[in-house]
């Protein structure tokens, strides 16, 4: 009988092991499909099977899974919208033409573009900011004022913080719209850009799995203008009545939109007048969401995915009910990292992982994005004020150096190094 394989379209450097340590122990044997297998340090590290191929082109990725078919049993498909998010939908037409489970690939495009995704919900009468979009600097000014300032500037598409800002004033949308259009971000479309009204207040993803709301998670930003994660709880601190209202605004956008097979994530704020949707995303959050709600509630969404992948049916029964969370670390300051020492940390009770995105002599710049964490801290106990008082003495804990970055003849010594991708900020 021949082995039956998972493919993994492109990886995460969050999610990518956790999916590669859930189908080996499923029994699958994971092979990935990527532009470039070696972005990924995971698949070498662990001697995963990987192959090179063009993830944009759909045809090269049908004839590398035949072709895989005739020496695997192909157990099913599924992918990372990582840093493209229009991916999400080539897998579901992938899966389609296998006859695999998947997601409904015309779901997933409705919600990769930022702004068309809005005209869904808006006509449904999903709770949103305002909004409008533009392609050239005068039209995003004239989205600005109709909006009315403040204004969130992001991409029409895009993840991870990358391009979003908070612009307070015509000025800054001026500024902001210049470097989206003409300066130094990486476009994977054609450039759009988002015109959204700037919601305040606390911020929740509702976490769901096959229409159902495994919980809600409150999320936590550093400091405006930018949008980059600093910590996460859950489950959320929340109201019966909160989370209530919460659950039925995610249910309306999975019917506005289409979707309801395998997972979905959708970002709130609460404002003044209640929850409102700030972006649905067709997909699994990345990490550590999924590893925050294995610890409060047991319920593997990974394993339970590729499950749904496989075509088996998925358990989501919560074993327990503690609180996790974690907070990101991130430097103080530009540089080069010398050493970082999380040892104490790790020693205090209740820690439950202690992740670093990056290793000395790592060049370290901020971004305001979320790339710009060095790592991560989690920790989870049976409540709430518990687990925050673990987490907060851990990260006291942690210790670094950073050396300033040297400048003219100096700058040819620094090592060609990126941070891995990850999430947050001290």
């Amino acid at each position: 009988m021949a082995r039956k394989a998972l493919i993994l379209v492109e990886g995460h450097p969050g999610n990518g092991p956790l999916y590669i340590q859930a189908a080996q122990l499923l029994g699958l044997h994971p092979i990935t499909l990527s532009a470039d297998p070696a972005q990924y340090d995971y698949i070498a590290a662990k001697g995963i099977e990987a192959i090179r191929v063009d993830t944009d082109n759909l045809d090269s990725l049908i004839r590398d899974c035949s072709r895989i078919s005739a020496r695997y049993d192909l157990a099913g498909i599924t992918g990372f919208a990582f840093c493209n998010e229009p991916l999400s939908a080539t897998v579901g037409k992938l899966c389609r033409n296998f006859e695999l489970p998947g997601p409904k690939p015309e779901s997933i495009e409705r919600c990769c573009d930022k702004f068309a995704q809005r005209q869904y919900l808006s006509e449904a009468g999903v709770p949103m900011p305002a909004y409008g979009v533009g392609e050239k600097l005068e039209e995003v000014e004239s989205s600005a004022a109709k909006v009315g300032l403040p204004v969130v500037l992001k991409p029409v598409m895009g993840a991870g913080s990358r391009g979003v800002r908070l612009c307070r004033n015509r000025d800054e949308v001026v500024e902001h719209t210049k470097y989206l259009l003409c300066g130094d971000y990486a476009w994977r479309c054609s450039p759009r850009i988002l015109v959204e009204q700037f919601a305040q207040g606390p911020h929740y993803i509702a976490e769901i799995m096959e229409g159902e709301i495994i919980g809600i998670t409150a999320g936590y930003f550093g400091p405006l203008p930018h949008f980059a994660f600093s910590g996460m709880t859950f489950p959320a601190p929340l109201t019966d009545d909160e989370y209530s209202r919460i659950a039925d605004v995610s249910l309306s956008c999975l019917r506005a939109l289409g979707l309801g097979w395998g997972p979905t994530c959708i970002e709130f704020r609460w404002t003044k007048r209640g929850p409102v949707v700030i972006e649905v995303n067709p997909r699994l959050a990345g990490a550590p969401d999924p590893q925050l709600i294995q610890l409060a509630c047991g319920v593997d969404l990974i394993t339970e995915h590729i499950k749904l992948v496989t075509g088996k049916k998925c358990d989501l029964r919560r074993r327990h009910s503690h609180t996790a969370a974690a907070r990101f670390l991130r430097p103080d300051r530009d540089g080069i990292l010398e050493w970082i020492d999380t040892s104490r940390a790790a020693a205090v009770s209740g820690v439950t992982e202690i992740r670093l995105y990056v290793g000395p002599k790592t060049p370290l710049t901020s971004k305001g994005e979320d790339s710009d964490c060095i790592g991560r801290v989690i920790a989870a106990s049976p409540n709430l004020a518990q687990t925050e008082a673990i987490l907060q003495r851990a990260v006291d804990l942690v210790d670094w150096s950073i050396k300033p970055i040297p400048t003219g003849k100096e700058r040819s010594t620094i090592p060609n190094t990126t941070p891995e991708q990850g999430t947050g900020k001290k």
